[in-house]
């Protein structure tokens, strides 16, 4: 019986790089998750959004079970370049993971890891001799605090920071934040890496603000870090360009 064909969305760079440093692409995998948010959730009201920031982080982490299952069910020992999408209406939260499940090396521990790195710097933080522990992620969704109406119609004719808007910002940020790093913590990472965020005002509640990050969370291997020194590389095959110094008079 013929070998399954090998799917992956990494480019040809990043599967030749992988398999560089003793790792292989094995296919496509996907994790999914759909979590409903009840009504009458965005109405006005004073803090945080419990139940949207609660529908964001265990759809996320529904798909991420389920493309660690997916890794798993191919033979995988960790899944790479994942793309991230979130998406938030009134009534439920899609979250989907997509990447490639890898195979090879050396891990501490058996259960799949699941990274939003690219081939390149998955090899490269393969060869500095540290391991990828898992996606941490963060989530959350504030109110706006309601501006006065008196201050509401000062500002009706002027250009001037909107502070309301402002502190939700710094608000659902800090809270985020510290959910992705208590995320990180409890899979034993000691940083997070590739950090990546997304945040701005509800489409459909204008009074309702969300903060969301996203990393790699990674630890040293068992081998601990190795040092490495940067190299020069140059090409020997690029063309030779040459001009007359005369025509930069």
């Amino acid at each position: 019986m013929a070998e399954r064909p090998v799917t992956s969305d990494l480019s040809v760079d990043e599967s030749l790089i992988l398999h560089s440093v003793g790792w292989e692409p094995l296919e496509l995998v996907c994790g999914s998750g759909v979590y409903s948010i009840p009504q009458g959730t965005w109405t006005w009201a004073v803090g945080e959004i419990t139940a949207a920031t609660y529908a964001v982080r265990a759809a996320v982490a529904g798909a991420a079970r389920r493309l660690e299952a997916e890794c798993r069910g191919v033979g995988g020992a960790g899944v790479v370049g994942v793309e991230v999408t979130i998406g938030v209406e009134r009534h439920s939260v899609n979250a989907m993971l997509v990447g490639t499940a890898i195979t090879g090396g050396a891990r501490r521990s058996g259960d799949p890891f699941v990274s939003d790195l690219s081939g390149q710097d998955f090899a490269l933080l393969h060869r500095a001799g540290w391991e990828p522990c898992g996606l941490a992620f963060g989530a959350s969704y504030v109110y706006v605090p309601r501006r006065g109406a008196g201050t509401a119609v000062r500002q009706s004719g002027q250009n001037v920071e909107l502070q309301n808007y402002t502190r939700a910002m710094y608000s659902a940020r800090e809270s985020a934040m510290e959910r992705m790093q208590s995320d990180a913590i409890a899979k034993r990472a000691t940083g997070v890496v590739a950090v990546k965020v997304a945040e701005g005002p509800v489409e459909f509640a204008g009074h309702a603000i969300g903060f969301l990050a996203w990393g790699t969370s990674v630890r040293p291997g068992p081998g601990g870090h190795n040092y490495m020194r940067p190299g020069v590389v140059l090409p020997m095959d690029d063309a030779v360009v040459t001009f007359d110094a005369a025509h930069l008079r």
